[in-house]
């Protein structure tokens, strides 16, 4: 997450849909007043003690409202980005796995066998992208903009745009080599995955 006082702005990072590589597009133009939280690169923690306290820079939308007053978050531009369920479970599962030999003997039995672990499940990584962006209190997404992975450069240049800042090249930061969701989802994990993220094709029109 970035939250940007200097130039009136929230980034809500959801995992595996570029966030580092947005940051260091929006890092450079933080003021002493703004703030970051991350954890891969480094350390960064919100001086909010209850944001602080989630210890990963994936914070949803609810969490930061418990702290923000409304009337802040509505002034400020609130944005994200999304990915394709299937592809982002691809790389997140090829990101735990990436110490793990038998992943890559056999990517598509390493899901299924983590899919049938409950704190696998419940992991940030692996949980809805519509489920860290809902407002608490309506079940609503209220953010600005929600742009996607699969556009990631023209989003993020139509944000510095509004945002009146320099837009530059994106580049390529914590990515995963993974092969492509068709070639490792079979027809069991497509069905599991169409409805473990009901939510998040309906709320991004995705088509699974």
């Amino acid at each position: 997450m970035i939250f940007s006082n200097s130039q009136r702005f929230v980034f809500f990072a959801i995992p595996k849909t570029g966030t580092h590589a947005i940051r260091e597009v929006f890092r450079p133009h933080l003021g002493t007043e703004d703030w970051e939280q991350q954890m891969r690169y480094g350390q960064q923690l919100s001086p909010l003690s209850e944001i602080a306290a989630i210890n990963h820079g994936h914070v949803a939308y609810r969490q930061l409202a418990r702290v923000i007053p409304a009337e802040t978050l509505t002034q400020y531009f609130t944005f994200a980005f999304v990915r394709h369920p299937f592809d982002r479970f691809v790389s997140v599962c090829a990101f735990l796995a990436r110490t793990d030999p038998s992943y890559q003997d056999d990517p598509t039995a390493w899901m299924k066998r983590a899919l049938t672990r409950v704190p696998f499940r419940k992991r940030v990584l692996v949980s809805t992208q519509s489920a860290l962006l809902t407002c608490e209190h309506s079940g609503s997404i209220k953010l600005d903009f929600i742009g996607r992975y699969e556009s990631l450069q023209s989003d993020c240049d139509h944000i510095c745009t509004v945002l009146s800042l320099p837009a530059v090249p994106l580049s390529r930061k914590n990515s995963s080599e993974h092969r492509q969701p068709h070639e490792v989802l079979d027809g069991e994990l497509r069905e599991t995955l169409t409805e473990m993220y009901a939510d998040d094709f309906e709320a991004f029109s995705y088509d699974p």
